[in-house]
């Protein structure tokens, strides 16, 4: 299974339509992962083209943007998270074991940095956001492979 995170799209002042590079990326993807900061639920109809899309509301999102805060699924048998803000990077990964006790993934937004980091059977992931860097070389979006349960490829894709 081929999973797309985005984050932090932040339409329509940052995302006016899929990022070419983007669209690339989610030509084959089996679920999109957003993990909020969507800013207006048309990036949703928009992501839904491509694959089914699961989404949680950013700080950033509205009343008009229906998603829940929280939310856990089973992809292939993996236990993934997904929350928008992680809080502050002291002490995350304790954090996020707390928040979330069943996962093994934990997908996040928020700071617009990419991260990849495991500890103690947890991977916390932030795919950073494909369309404001902030002070990262480049925008970026997560690509996950997950297959029997386990996730068997994370990577930071540079899309500008």
């Amino acid at each position: 299974m081929k999973v797309v995170a985005l984050s932090d799209t932040h339409a329509p002042r940052r995302w006016t339509s899929c990022p070419p590079r983007v669209a690339e990326l989610l030509g084959d993807a089996d679920v999109i992962l957003h993990a909020g900061d969507v800013c207006v639920p048309s990036v949703i109809a928009e992501l839904s083209a491509y694959a089914p899309v699961h989404v949680v509301k950013g700080n950033n999102d509205g009343p008009d943007l229906d998603a829940p805060e929280t939310l856990e699924l089973d992809l292939e048998g993996l236990r993934v998270a997904l929350i928008h803000d992680s809080g502050p990077a002291k002490g995350r990964m304790a954090r996020m074991r707390r928040r979330f006790p069943h996962a093994d993934l934990v997908v996040f937004g928020h700071s617009h940095i990419p991260l990849d980091a495991s500890e103690g059977g947890l991977r916390i992931f932030n795919p950073g956001s494909p369309t404001d860097r902030r002070r990262q070389p480049h925008g970026t979006v997560g690509v996950l492979r997950i297959a029997d349960g386990a996730l068997v490829e994370a990577e930071i894709v540079p899309v500008t």
